[in-house]
């Protein structure tokens, strides 16, 4: 997440230089380094595939993932891959931001690997420290850390879709890479009516075509953040997952967990309009949430990198049921997630020696 904007226009000059002490003590173990060149379009060919690890969830099952970014080679992130080891989930979605640090692709993957298991589905969408070479590269964390779920489509580590179960799936999980900078300095095009931005719209069209009972949407940056950042996924790219009603949608980049109630556009709620809030564009308030109703989104930046503060004062905080940061409950941790036909259910589980925790669940 560091090398990215501060909030805009939420704070003044000494809060800007706040923020930039944040940013360089807190997101930056190494120094800068080399990384990946996706193209500019949609992928052109599917990401070849593993054999199903005996991981993977069968037809009728329950699928069960964790999910969390930001994650560093630290004592922070092997207590949360502990964590995740102790959960025993199908997958886990690795939201971007890995070791930091260019040289230490394969210490990151050994690390991964000797807590979860060479054949664990540990799938990886790309962050910024890692998307442009300057603190990694991308495509040395997919050669050691390569897809391991039947039937993935797309450029795997940057932009991908996949149904679990492969057969009569229950989820579809669709990974983008809005807002971060590739090789040379520029960002992929998720501008409306865009090749990308009509990927991600078609994938999602798609699955409710094909009757897929829930869609989560992942990636590095958030738009609503009460952390250090501003909405760099994209005003419109966000709108566009609310109007087409993705149920849930994961981040990371800032080091907070946060998590809103459901948000819809419609009626009083005509576009959700970053660094301000509209009480219109809350959908449900409560714990025990409908599907269709609205999007959950949810930042997991806790994945094991020092911790931002909370920013209460954020006039967007009045659409987050939870957070939790440096100066409010901090914990490193995971969203452990479990979806049937009927219901998504997630919960906050913290690392070994925390004790934050939120759930929310969502029904049919």
């Amino acid at each position: 997440m560091a090398g990215s904007q501060g909030k805009r226009g939420k704070t003044g000059i000494g809060v800007c230089l706040l923020s930039l002490g944040l940013v360089l003590s807190a997101c930056q173990p190494g120094p800068p380094e080399p990384s990946p060149r996706p193209s500019s379009g949609a992928p052109s060919s599917p990401a070849p595939s593993s054999p199903p690890p005996s991981t993977a969830p069968s037809a009728g099952e329950p699928v069960h993932f964790t999910a969390q970014g930001d994650i560093g080679v630290g004592s922070g992130a092997k207590k949360v891959l502990d964590a995740v080891a102790g959960l025993k989930p199908h997958l886990n979605f690795a939201l971007g931001d890995f070791a930091y640090k260019a040289g230490l692709e394969q210490e990151f993957c050994d690390m991964v690997t000797a807590r979860l298991g060479e054949n664990f589905p540990y799938q990886l969408v790309t962050g910024n420290h890692e998307s442009d070479g300057r603190d990694g590269d991308i495509e040395k964390y997919v050669q050691c850390l390569p897809n391991k779920m039947p039937g993935l489509q797309g450029e795997y580590g940057v932009q991908w879709r996949l149904d679990v179960p492969e057969q009569n799936p229950v989820v579809r999980f669709i990974m983008v890479s809005p807002g971060i900078d590739f090789r040379g300095g520029e960002p992929l095009d998720y501008s409306r009516g865009s090749e990308r931005w009509r990927w991600t719209a078609d994938a999602i069209d798609e699955a409710k075509s094909q009757n897929i009972p829930w869609t989560v949407v992942g990636m590095h940056t958030p738009c609503l953040s009460v952390g250090n950042y501003d909405c760099q996924a994209g005003q419109d790219f966000t709108n566009m997952l609310i109007e087409k009603q993705v149920d849930l949608v994961l981040s990371g980049h800032d080091h907070v967990y946060q998590r809103t109630h459901q948000l819809a556009t419609g009626g009083g709620c005509t576009e959700l309009v970053p660094a301000s809030f509209d009480s219109a564009c809350l959908a449900d308030t409560d714990g025990a949430m409908t599907q269709g109703s609205g999007t959950v989104f949810a930042t997991v930046g806790v994945g094991g990198v020092g911790l931002y503060n909370v920013r209460s004062e954020d006039p967007e905080m009045r659409y987050f049921a939870s957070t939790s940061g440096k100066n409010q409950d901090p914990a490193f941790g995971t969203l452990d997630v479990t979806v049937t036909a009927d219901e998504l259910a997630a919960r906050f589980i913290p690392a070994d020696g925390y004790s934050f925790s939120d759930s929310f669940t969502l029904r049919r």
